[in-house]
């Protein structure tokens, strides 16, 4: 930006004022308006020293500090036609020269000559001026609007363009200048709407720089973080002043900051004695339907108390606390009176209520889903103590989906079961695996923390898996309606955890069969096409994972070649290449192996006989081997069995390096591809075994090394 252009920069805005958006759309919202204008700016050559986004229910904004007057020139060549027949043999320009320098706006004497492969050819300087700053936002502008996509969009009138919300109204302003544009149907201004009740109706902006100032004299306080942090503040203090401490859930005071555009908290009270439901009954009624943060004693025990948080200021704030405790306490009234009468019945009788519940149309009823969970389970769980409440967990995990407070509050799946469970008597072992075999609901969620519950999530997810592949409901592109990458994934994570000895791929091999026997996942071949896809989508998943951990791709896919049924090893193995794949010893194996790969594939079998060796070299290679396949083999069922460390895997690859040499010297004496066809074929053979042997922890074929 020149020196004396800077006393001549402004500020400008954008605000896209809407119908109240849906809190959930703004985070990426904003993020994407950010990211759109900072490469729509890069692009059309505008410089600005800042971009800054923020958001209310009711408006986007954009606001660039500092942009510059104008655009950068843009300075190009343009080549024109051949030397030869732009200048005549004494050097005169041609026709064709003075017709190239008067389209390009040169003059003839600004051509220049210059070497191409194509031969010598004239080429013109030429410089286009930067439009005014205004005119570039005027396009820019209304190009991100247009852009801006969201989880729902809707029509409205009779347009035919999309958007969250209706747009209102749209203030554009750069300095004290409105940037004029006409978008879905509205014309760009300088007027804003103030807050619906501390400042409603329009309000005339005067410039781009006091924008933000004169919102906030409005009542909106427009950056997100500041009413975020002001949320924060109230309640802390609030709820301090009465010996008690505000439970902030990040993800209810996100939503809570993109419900306001003016803060105000204030504390409620309920009655006391509905601190006698389950924490689950009080809370979900307060955080998932009303948006209210619970209080807590400084013991931990939760008070009779909630911090509401009101779009707007001091008026009748009285009124608004007594309006929100009797909507409270008319949800809280519904709880109890649900949570009774779930309490009259049992959870095991309900039980046989699951024969009534469908899972999915073609795959049955959830009774049938828990009768398949709780033998699944015990594949995991085989020789554990827990094996013996597979079966009861397996019939109580879903029972509290046919209650009361389930059918209301259907998030509390899993954690009403386990308060049921509890309360009516239940082994403690039972009632924890029966919320536990949801986890983890979501990414960074938490894992089971026992054994049976472990076993039951995995066996539940698997089920899942299995059952929407045999269908053909497969996830596809980024469309993934039932959630079958989450499951996956779970699976995954659950099972490395604990270190289950059977693998996934026999558990869905075992779930394929349990579904072919209920005329589901057909005959014995497509059961096995039905495994073979489901392992390959949690191979995927595996490899994601891998990739996020920050392992190479090239490492994902070797260790993953190598086999991934138990995922524990997966990671280990991954882990232990990541350590060694800069050691010379570790480049010298990985080549030895690709060169003994290679020519192994034209083996039609593993199938030799060392009395057809001629070589010494050939009798070397199968004792080295022989003896790396025992050794190799101890090692990893030693890391498989937890007798030894996760350095087994490591130590394996170095016990593997020695074949080096044997293998390079081999190569040296020994003529694979000979005439003799018996011969031939024995050294494929067991070229193809020793590959197989390299390959027990990785497959080294597929690691990259710097310069290949």
């Amino acid at each position: 930006m020149a020196t004396d252009e800077n006393r001549l920069v402004k500020d400008a805005v954008l605000e896209i004022g809407v119908e109240e958006l849906p809190a959930r759309f703004m985070r990426q919202a904003l993020a994407d308006a950010r990211e759109y204008i900072i490469e729509a700016l890069a692009t059309a050559r505008l410089e600005a020293s800042e971009v800054r986004v923020y958001g209310t229910p009711r408006r986007i904004i954009v606001q660039l500090r500092q942009v510059a007057p104008r655009q950068n020139d843009l300075v190009r060549e343009v080549r024109g036609p051949a030397a030869r027949a732009a200048f005549d043999s004494e050097g005169k320009p041609t026709k064709a020269a003075l017709g190239f320098a008067r389209s390009t706006g040169v003059s003839v004497e600004a051509l220049a000559c210059r070497p191409t492969p194509q031969g010598d050819y004239v080429y013109a300087t030429v410089t286009e001026g930067g439009r005014p700053a205004g005119a570039v936002l005027a396009e820019v502008f209304p190009q991100m609007i247009a852009a801006m996509s969201f989880p729902k969009s809707m029509r409205w009138g009779s347009h035919d363009f999309r958007f969250a919300r209706p747009i209102r109204w749209i203030l554009a302003l750069l300095g004290t200048d409105v940037i004029d544009f006409h978008t879905h149907a509205v014309s760009s201004g300088r007027a804003t709407w103030g807050h619906r009740t501390l400042a409603p109706g329009a309000h005339e902006i005067e410039s781009a720089e006091e924008y933000l100032l004169r919102l906030r004299e409005l009542g909106v306080m427009a950056d997100p973080q500041e009413r975020a942090k002001s949320i924060r503040e109230q309640a802390e203090s609030l709820t301090s002043s009465i010996g008690g401490q505000a439970v902030i859930d990040p993800e209810l005071l996100e939503e809570v900051t993109f419900l306001v555009e003016w803060p105000r908290a204030f504390v409620g009270r309920f009655a006391s004695d509905y601190l006698d439901l389950p924490e689950a009954c009080v809370i979900t009624p307060m955080k998932d339907h009303q948006r209210y943060f619970p209080v807590r004693e400084p013991g931990g025990n939760l008070m009779s108390v909630f911090v509401g948080v009101r779009n707007g200021g001091d008026h009748a704030i009285d009124v608004v606390r007594e309006g929100n405790e009797k909507v409270l306490a008319a949800r809280l009234a519904d709880a109890r009176f649900f949570y009774e009468e779930d309490m009259k019945r049992p959870l095991a009788e309900r039980a046989d209520d699951l024969r009534g519940v469908v899972f999915q149309e073609k795959l049955g009823t959830m009774y049938e889903k828990a009768t398949r969970i709780g033998l699944l389970a015990s594949e995991l769980l085989y020789g554990a103590p827990e094996a013996a409440l597979v079966q009861r967990t397996a019939c109580l995990a879903k029972a509290d989906l046919v209650t009361s407070v389930v059918r209301e509050f259907t998030e509390l799946q899993g954690v009403m079961g386990r308060e049921y469970a509890l309360r009516q008597g239940e082994d403690r072992t039972v009632a924890e695996a029966i919320f536990e075999h949801y986890l983890p609901r979501f990414a960074g969620d938490v894992l089971p923390a026992s054994p049976l519950g472990a076993a039951l999530s995995v066996a539940d997810k698997i089920d899942t898996l299995v059952g929407y592949f045999s269908i053909g409901l497969i996830p596809s592109g980024s469309a993934d309606p039932y959630a079958l990458r989450r499951q996956a994934a779970g699976a995954v994570s659950v099972h490395a955890e604990w270190k289950f000895r059977v693998g996934l791929d026999s558990l869905v091999a075992r779930a394929a069969s349990l579904f072919g026997e209920a005329g589901v996942a057909g005959d014995a071949s497509r059961q096995a096409q039905v495994v073979e896809d489901v392992m390959g989508f949690i191979r995927a998943r595996m490899k994601a994972s891998l990739e996020e951990a920050g392992l190479r791709h090239d490492i994902a896919d070797a260790v993953l070649a190598a086999g991934f049924g138990r995922p524990v090893c997966v990671f280990e193995r991954a882990q232990a290449v990541a350590q060694v794949v800069d050691e010379g010893w570790f480049a010298a194996l990985a080549t030895a192996g690709s060169r003994v790969r290679n020519i192994a594939m034209n083996a039609q079998s593993e199938a030799f006989n060392p009395t057809l060796f001629q070589d010494d070299a050939e009798h070397a290679l199968f004792d080295a081997a022989k003896s790396l396949e025992a050794e190799v083999r101890t090692s990893i069922e030693a890391r498989m069995s937890g007798f030894v460390d996760r350095t087994a895997y490591i130590s394996a690859l170095e016990r593997m390096s020695v074949i080096s040499p044997v293998i390079d010297r081999y190569f040296e004496k020994v003529m694979v591809m000979v005439d003799d066809e018996a011969v031939r074929n024995n050294r494929l053979a067991m070229l193809k075994w020793v590959s197989g042997v390299l390959s027990m922890v990785i497959d080294l074929s597929t690691i990259v090394f710097a310069g290949e």
